[in-house]
């Protein structure tokens, strides 16, 4: 496997084709960021955050906290946003959500040569769900392209779209596309609202329920979180 101070010596500039699928996860479980239930009952699986249970876990930040990387993920979701019709004569601005998506979305407004802007957690909510523009301004008329660096459910950018629609001073066009590194609902044929489709570089189908619901639990699987001491070797067997 490719270590991270091998990747730290990849340059971009080597990158100007497709990069297979299981390379970029290979690169993702390098950073100790991807970890997927191995299908055996008396594996552990992940307690998430919010408390409930997950046959996978994927952590962003520990990847695009490597500059080169992020440009080199963002320069191939260029060219997988292309596949689909969205290239640099139709995005004018690109609006990333807090936080990993912020240098992630970035690149990738440098790439198109558009503007770049982000959202941010409304300091006014307690839970941190609520999103602001916090001041941001789009012009007229802008086509704006979302970009996260990880979608699970349509949450957060529907949140993100919801604080420029109603902040932003002027009315702007939104692509029915928004990019992603990584898309992983629990069911790949997933619906978004108002015919918003996800193009991601990876996509799984992971899920999350709650512990009464779980099927790993039913069978005396270990309840463990990932970023918590070393869970995290154990989730992995590293």
């Amino acid at each position: 496997m490719i270590t991270i101070d091998e990747l730290l010596r990849l340059n971009p500039e080597d990158f100007h084709y497709n990069i297979r699928v299981d390379t970029l996860i290979e690169w993702i479980r390098a950073c100790d960021g991807y970890w997927v239930h191995n299908g055996t009952p008396g594996s552990p699986h992940a307690k998430l955050t919010s408390g409930k249970c997950s046959n996978g876990f994927i952590n962003m930040p520990k990847v695009l906290c490597l500059p080169n990387i992020c440009q080199i993920f963002a320069d191939q979701l260029v060219r997988k946003l292309a596949g689909v019709s969205i290239n640099e004569d139709n995005v004018d601005w690109v609006i990333g959500s807090p936080y990993a998506a912020i240098t992630f979305s970035y690149e990738i407004a440098k790439a198109l040569g558009a503007r770049h802007g982000f959202a941010k957690k409304d300091p006014k909510d307690p839970n941190g769900k609520t999103m602001t523009c916090g001041g941001l301004e789009i012009h007229g008329g802008a086509r704006v392209l979302q970009v996260e660096e990880l979608v699970t459910t349509s949450g957060t950018f529907m949140k993100v779209r919801q604080a420029i629609r109603e902040e932003n001073p002027n009315s702007v066009m939104f692509h029915n596309i928004v990019g992603s590194i990584v898309h992983r609902p629990a069911d790949l044929k997933v619906e978004y609202a108002r015919g918003i489709k996800v193009a991601a570089l990876i996509e799984k189908e992971i899920w999350a329920v709650d512990q009464d619901a779980c099927p790993l639990c039913s069978v005396g699987s270990e309840r463990l979180r990932p970023r918590h001491g070393n869970n995290w070797a154990k989730l992995t067997g590293k």
